[in-house]
């Protein structure tokens, strides 16, 4: 959770502390800071997390304006809101230029200020979050190949690791739409064939008669139109890797022609009689119950134990809600950089709502779904009344007050709360408890996570209850 602080600069001593009072009582959860000039204010800049400045703009020695640029350097999200007794529209515009986020002009009036730097905290929240997706989203990328923050895709980088390795058969299995071959090309990608080429073939979209064709090629005049020779997919990815979709769906002829090439790794053209060699990976994915298909007689078991010499189960969206967030952040690049449209961003009212979806379809069905927000968004940022524009009948719409506005507000504290108690709850459970562990792990101060448990109303002693039954099962 992002914790920051507001800081107010004035040399005005009285309307500074009638500013800090007043942002106490509107804020009373956060640190609201004051300095009486620009030297101290820049100081205090440096010592703590600024995440809000209100400063005066006409200070002696150091000025609001050298105060906007110095502060913007050290934090360059920081919304800055300057004030002048001397409003004019010159000068105003002269600071927005210079990063400012807003201004006001003295005297300040109750509400306007409330409501200021209560956008200018969103803001900055906002900003902030989508940040921290981005440096984790480049941070994945870089150590792990795809993206990714839940403890079960985790274990499975392990798994993929170990399978890449190798160069046995893998079966991918997993719901549609999960990213079976998405992990099946990461586990070329970390192979030692990831020099050589890598194919996917999507079986049931050949029909059966041209598909023995391209998984083996075949000769001139095999059959009608066969005007030449043509190598098939198992020898276009020689040394590499072939990714065979949908395995399932083969007919039984073909499963015994690939039952025999996994026995031999020889191949035979259509319409030929000479047999040639392929140094092949083959990885197969299916969604469907192959164990199943087998009973049925719809699928060969000897086939099946040669598909399945090491195997991986994709988990579908809804056992790893934690990596929604930033695939939603990836996906809004992606979309941009598809409409050549400049980055944006998603308020996490926006991101809650969206994490709390079931997703049947998985990481495609995302994926659209972000690329529709995206479209529509006309640039601007992506909220929750885009969010209602998009759903009309096709889903849950976020809840809304009387008059039809979503509270900003309830949908951010829920979507946080979503977060913090799922985040606590795994940690909880590794240190079975134990405040102090947790705090090093997760990097949050004692105080901070016990007023989350408090706030969550979080019952510690199951987990200590835990911690006992596993002692006494070890004992």
């Amino acid at each position: 959770m992002n914790e920051f602080s507001i800081l107010v600069v004035d040399d005005n001593k009285d309307f500074l502390k009638g500013i800090i009072r007043n942002l106490q009582k509107k804020f009373p959860t956060m640190e609201i800071l004051g300095a009486s000039s620009g030297e101290e204010g820049l100081k205090v800049f440096r010592k703590k997390n600024v995440g809000v400045m209100l400063s005066d703009l006409r200070m002696p020695g150091i000025s609001g304006q050298e105060l906007l640029q110095a502060g913007i350097e050290i934090n360059p999200l920081v919304c800055v809101i300057m004030i002048t007794g001397h409003g004019t529209v010159e000068t105003a515009v002269k600071a927005l230029k210079r990063g400012a986020w807003d201004f006001l002009t003295k005297p300040v009036e109750r509400e306007t200020l409330y409501h200021t730097v209560e956008r200018a905290v969103e803001h900055y929240d906002l900003s902030y979050e989508n940040r921290r997706l981005q440096e984790v989203i480049e941070s994945l990328k870089h150590e792990k190949g795809f993206l990714s923050e839940s403890q079960v895709m985790q274990q499975l980088q392990k798994k993929i690791t170990a399978i890449a390795a190798t160069d046995y058969t893998v079966l991918v299995t997993g719901e549609s739409g999960s990213g079976k071959e998405y992990i099946a090309r990461n586990i070329h990608g970390t192979s030692r064939r990831k020099q050589a080429s890598c194919h996917a073939l999507n079986c049931p979209a050949i029909p059966e008669l041209l598909l023995e064709s391209e998984l083996f090629g075949h000769v001139k005049g095999a059959f009608t139109g066969a005007d030449r020779d043509r190598d098939g997919f198992f020898m276009y990815a020689d040394k590499g890797t072939l990714i065979l979709d949908e395995i399932g769906d083969i007919s039984p002829a073909i499963q015994a022609k690939l039952l025999k090439f996994l026995q031999d790794r020889e191949v035979k053209p259509v319409g030929s009689s000479i047999s040639k060699t392929a140094d092949v990976r083959i990885i197969a994915l299916t969604n469907q119950n192959l164990e199943q298909k087998i009973r049925e007689g719809s699928f060969r078991e000897d086939l099946y134990y040669r598909l399945n010499v090491l195997s991986v189960r994709v988990p579908p969206l809804r056992k790893r809600r934690e990596d929604i967030p930033v695939l939603v952040r990836d996906f809004i690049l992606q979309s941009c950089r598809e409409l050549n449209m400049e980055p944006m961003e998603i308020d996490p009212a926006a991101l809650g709502f969206i994490t709390r979806q079931s997703w049947p379809g998985n990481v495609r069905q995302l994926l659209n779904y972000v690329r529709r927000l995206v479209v529509f968004s006309n640039g601007n940022p992506i909220d929750l009344s885009l969010i209602r524009l998009i759903e009309g009948e096709e889903g849950p719409v976020p809840e809304t007050d009387s008059k039809g506005r979503a509270s900003y507000k309830e949908a951010k504290k829920e979507a946080l709360d979503h977060f913090s108690r799922n985040y606590l709850d795994q940690i909880f459970k590794i240190t079975r408890g134990n405040i102090s562990e947790t705090s090093r792990i997760s990097g949050l101060e004692r105080a901070s996570i016990q007023k989350i448990v408090k706030r969550l109303g979080m019952d510690m002693s199951r987990y200590r209850e835990q911690s006992l039954g596993r002692n006494t099962q070890v004992l």
